[in-house]
């Protein structure tokens, strides 16, 4: 077993059937700035990941990488325009699988996680899981914009046009044939 010091940065690159067959688990922190993805989704890149993942295989010797990443970052605010925080938490419950056949295969507790021969790039598959969690708009939870700013005026209705160019085709279509 692999068992870093959490402030120890996570090795980008592993193999995840080796890690495996091997058990390892490992821990680590993760630049949110190497993960250009989410980074263009926040307001800033400043924090960092922390993410504990631990290879195994399950009892139908499926390789399975399980785990969890947290971190909390600065968003953007779509009421007010301020940046605020978030906290990001997920949970990791993959299957390393070869291809979409074997994906389909797989118990609905298990995320297919497709990859071939040899090292992934972990920091990506983190990364995904991070940017499935981050929410459609962000906003403040209390009001941060006055009510009154999202009040408008009286509706008032336009008059009918009077040179309607539809209006013929209005004609057609309740004429019966």
């Amino acid at each position: 077993m692999l068992k870093g010091n959490s402030k120890d940065i996570l090795p980008r690159m592993a193999d995840p059937r080796k890690f495996a067959q091997q058990g390892i688990s490992i821990e680590g922190l993760i630049a949110v700035a190497e993960l250009p993805r989410l980074a263009s989704a926040l307001a800033d890149d400043a924090a960092e990941v922390m993410a504990e993942l631990e290879f195994s295989v399950a009892e139908e010797g499926r390789k399975v990488l399980r785990g969890r990443a947290k971190v909390q970052v600065q968003v953007v605010c779509q009421r007010c325009l301020d940046s605020m925080p978030l906290d990001l938490q997920v949970e990791l419950n993959l299957a390393v699988v070869w291809d979409e056949d074997q994906a389909v295969t797989l118990p609905k507790y298990l995320d297919p996680w497709i990859h071939g021969e040899g090292p992934a790039d972990l920091y990506s598959t983190i990364e995904e899981e991070l940017l499935l969690d981050l929410p459609m708009v962000s906003y403040h939870e209390d009001e941060c914009v006055a009510r009154e700013r999202f009040q408008s005026g009286e509706i008032v209705e336009s008059p009918e046009p009077v040179d309607n160019p539809f209006q013929m085709l209005k004609q057609l279509k309740g004429t019966p044939k």
